[in-house]
């Protein structure tokens, strides 16, 4: 042990594109009241990780310090997480040291007109953990109590680190309203995708028909659930799918890949007054003749994050609804995030759903 051992901790931190370091930084303080601090067990590579190594910042603030969080420049990564609670802030109600929990992201004002409507996933001073504050690439971090849920016993570890994406997918599912007995176009089979097919299946959606190019993820959406996977590349897709639909086309699509020429596909997929979720992140605008919406009266909406989803998602990995064993596809130390972590996903990643990491214990 060194001599820093009893006041500073290791943990990923990003001081610009392509530089994360691994390093010593100084142990979070106390958690404030209403706070509590996590002994970190697993926790995921996501792609916003991975668009702020290759492209950042794209959500970490550098210009000025962000309103909710006074965070600016330097962020410790990481928001797929789960652990047990180290420490409780005053005030803490329901909780106890020693209790396995994950963490929702969205750290929230409170008192906004989304916050005070319950849409705290829009809330005005939206602040991620992992990206305007520092998150859980370390072995101990400190989160607000109202965004931990609890995990019942006998919970997997490792799935813990899989909540997240999965409630970005439930979430989405949530938006189209019932699934049951519907034929569902899901988009690209990415981590976000594959979570979509994931939940679209446990929502009771009788077929889904997945949308994909990379050969190792069109063997993973086989793999999760889809009934179907297309590769737009090597088939006319919206003819297929019309096939499969008595001509008519999807009843809902989910668009998870964030590219102006999939978002009108993902439209283009459903029928007449159907539904398309887009749960990509854009990065330019399209050019799009809304008159195909109003000639169609299909619904076009947007779906962000999550909204108390994660309690779906623990009660359906608990049950079995949901099985995560297909999404981890590495699981590595604090120590190589860079090297068998982000450049894994650089170089690798078609090969690659989840990446998650355990910075180890004290």
């Amino acid at each position: 042990m060194n001599d820093l051992s009893h006041t500073h901790m290791r943990a990923a931190v990003w001081h610009g594109r392509n530089d994360i370091r691994v390093e010593q930084v100084p142990l979070p303080a106390d958690p404030a009241p209403g706070w509590v601090q996590i002994k970190v067990d697993w926790c995921g590579i996501c792609g916003s990780d991975l668009h702020e190594y290759v492209a950042g910042p794209v959500f970490i603030p550098v210009e000025a310090p962000h309103p909710l969080t006074g965070i600016q420049g330097q962020c410790i990564l990481g928001h797929e997480f789960c652990g047990q609670i180290a420490k409780l802030g005053e005030g803490v109600q329901g909780f106890a040291v020693g209790d396995p929990v994950a963490a929702d992201a969205c750290q929230h004002c409170g008192t906004c007109y989304y916050c005070t409507h319950g849409l705290y996933n829009i809330c005005e001073r939206l602040a991620f953990t992992g990206l305007m504050n520092n998150g859980a690439f370390a072995e101990l971090v400190n989160v607000p109590a109202n965004l931990l849920y609890k995990l019942p016993q006998g919970f997997p570890a490792e799935a813990g680190a899989l909540i997240e994406p999965l409630a970005v997918g439930m979430h989405a599912v949530k938006k189209a309203g019932s699934l049951l007995g519907q034929t569902v176009v899901v988009v690209g089979a990415g981590t976000i995708g594959l979570c979509t097919i994931m939940c679209a299946k446990a929502a009771g959606a009788a077929q889904v028909i997945a949308l994909e190019m990379s050969s190792a993820r069109k063997a993973k959406a086989k793999e999760v659930g889809a009934s179907v996977v297309l590769d737009p590349s090597q088939c006319d897709a919206l003819a297929e799918i019309r096939k499969l639909t008595a001509g008519l086309g999807a009843d809902v699509s989910f668009e998870c890949i964030g590219n102006k020429h999939t978002a009108k596909l993902a439209i283009d997929t459903i029928r007449k007054a159907g539904k398309c979720v887009l749960v990509g992140i854009f990065e330019e605008p399209s050019e799009f003749n809304f008159f195909e919406l109003v000639s169609t009266e299909k619904q076009v909406l947007g779906a962000l994050a999550y909204n108390g989803e994660f309690a779906d998602v623990i009660a359906f990995i608990a049950d079995g609804r949901l099985d995560i064993r297909p999404l981890v596809t590495g699981r590595i130390g604090l120590e190589q995030i860079v090297e068998l972590g982000f450049e894994e996903l650089v170089n690798n990643k078609e090969e690659n759903v989840k990446i998650i990491v355990s910075p180890g214990v004290r």
